[in-house]
Parts: structure tokens; sequence; C-alpha cells
């Protein structure tokens, strides 16, 4: 039984003091007993990567993430599904082209992702607010700023992570019917050339719709509004644009058909691929543009894509502050 301390009434109770000295007692009043315990707590002392590798580590996540992995088995459905859809066709195609001993696919290289811009549409409708719409709504955009990298790596990152998955949603479907297309013993050169020119239209199809799809995206923290708003903006102007070049063209306006085709970017992306790769638009007959306007219209794809990032570097400026 502890000693009574003089000067302490008989039965109080008494209060354990630190030795004289101590520096974790923590004040009076009740709390001394209070104190500061060593609960192992190191420094880092590893290298530090910076900017670079955070903006890869950022890239790597946003790719994967466009394609479900490294979340729930439910995220994975969509994505492979409409992968597997996409890559039909081209699968039937070269079965077509075999069986029936054509000389070359019933479908050209460059015109594949036009011909499944729709299913594409849905999937890049998915990725884009996945991948910068979950940031905004959870508020995690901060996060990411108090690290090394800038705004502009966040956009390069997403912007990078999006384009790349979109290449690998078209061109692995162009890989499959380039393959179908040496072992059915078509043309080896003729469908080299066509595969390249089918790449280059993947690539370009992929910079302008994530361009697109992400500025789109990082206007609202609500993943369905996205869905939705990239969806309307990737079809409408489509069919509309579609739809008046027909009109005018009944009226005799080819001229205006033609120019007309920069007003959405489907039009905008079959008007270059006609004109500079070789294949087929579906533009009326006789308003196809020519080897001049189709420059004209891959200046356009890329100014509206550099507009694009643009005008998404000064979004972030006022996001995460």
């Amino acid at each position: 039984m502890p000693a009574e301390t003089p000067g302490t009434p008989t039965g109080a109770p008494t209060v354990p003091t630190a030795p004289s000295g101590d520096p974790t007692t923590v004040g009076n009043g009740g709390r001394g007993d209070a104190r500061i315990h060593d609960i192992g707590y190191r420094g880092y002392s590893g290298e530090r990567l910076g900017r670079s590798a955070g903006r890869r580590a950022l890239f790597e996540h946003s790719l994967r993430g466009a394609y479900g992995l490294g979340r729930s088995a439910r995220s994975k459905v969509m994505p492979f599904l409409l992968f597997a859809i996409v890559c039909f066709p081209a699968v039937i195609f070269v079965a077509i082209a075999i069986t029936i001993g054509l000389d070359e696919l019933p479908i050209r290289y460059s015109q594949y992702p036009l011909y499944m811009a729709q299913l594409i549409a849905l999937y890049i409708a998915l990725a884009a607010p996945q991948m910068v719409s979950l940031d905004l709504r959870h508020h995690t955009t901060p996060l990411y700023f108090s690290r090394p990298i800038e705004r502009v790596d966040y956009v390069l990152a997403k912007l990078g992570a999006l384009t790349a998955a979109l290449f690998i949603f078209t061109a692995i479907p162009l890989t499959i019917m380039w393959i179908g297309a040496l072992l059915g013993e078509l043309d080896f050169a003729d469908q080299i050339r066509m595969y390249g020119q089918g790449l280059a239209m993947a690539a370009i199809f992929a910079v302008l719709h994530a361009c697109l799809a992400l500025l789109i995206a990082s206007f609202t923290p609500r993943r369905g509004f996205g869905v939705a708003a990239v969806i309307a903006a990737l079809t409408i102007p489509y069919f509309a644009v579609i739809s008046v070049q027909w009109v005018l063209y009944d009226q005799g306006g080819t001229t205006a058909v033609t120019w007309l085709g920069l007003l959405s970017p489907g039009t905008l992306l079959d008007g270059i691929q006609g004109a500079l790769l070789g294949g087929r638009t579906d533009y009326p007959v006789g308003t196809e543009p020519g080897t001049g306007t189709g420059l004209v219209f891959l200046l356009v794809a890329l100014g509206v894509s550099a507009l694009c990032v643009l005008l998404l570097s000064r979004r972030y400026r006022k996001v995460g502050i």
C-alpha cells in the first residue's frame, strides 16, 4: 500500500507521479499519468522516384482500371464482353474470305474501327468516367496533387492510359484479321500495307476519342452522367451530320456535303480513312474527300485533340485546390 503523502488527508486517493525531470509527464489535473510512447514509426530512407515514376504509376493504374483489372469481378464483365463482341466480326470476315476464296477481306482494315464505332463508343463511355469522374466524386485529386506530380502529369497520364486502352481495343481485332488473311494465303504485300493503314487509323481514332471523352467526363463527378454525356457526344452528332449530308446531296450540294464531315468525330475520321488510308467512306457517291481535303481533315482532328488537352489542363487547375 503506497505511503501517505504529508498533507494528504487520511484515506484520500494518491496520484502516481513521474520521477523529477521526466519529459514524458503531461500536465496535471487528473492527467498526470499520460505518457508519450515510441510506437515504432520510422522515416523513409529509400530512393525518392519523383514525377516520372508517379506519372508512370498513375498511367499503369488507369490502364488496368480501363479493363477492370485490379477491381471486382463485376467490373471486368462489360469491358471484356464488349471486347469479345468487337473481335467477333473480325473472325467472321476472315472465315468468309477463306471459305469463299476471296482475294481480299470483305472490309478494309482502316474501315473496321468505324464499322464497330458504336460498340467502341459504349466502351469509351464506360472507361472515361471511371478514370476521372470517380476521382472527382471521392475527392482524391488533392491526394494526387499533394505528391510530386503536377496537374499536367495527371492529365497526360489519364489521356495516355485511355488512348492506350482504346488502341488495344481496336488494334487487336485488326491483328486477328491480318493473321487470318496470312493464314488464308492472301497477298502478303497488300495485307502488310493495309494492316499498317489500319493501325494508323486505330491510333488516330484512339487519340481523338480519348481526348473528347476525358474532357467531357472531367466536368461531372457522377459516373452515370458522364456515361450518358460521352455516348451522346459521340453518337448524336454523327447521325445528325449523316442525315444532313444526304439531304444536301439530294439537293445537289456536293461540296457542302464533303465539308459537313468536319462536324462530328465519326464523319471526320471516315473522311480521313477514305482520303488518306485507302478505305471507302460512307459519304454519298461523288462527295468523298480528296487527298488535299483529307489532309485538312487530319489537321482538324489533331487540332481538336490538342484543344481538348489544353481545356483539360485548364480544368484541373481548378480541381483539388
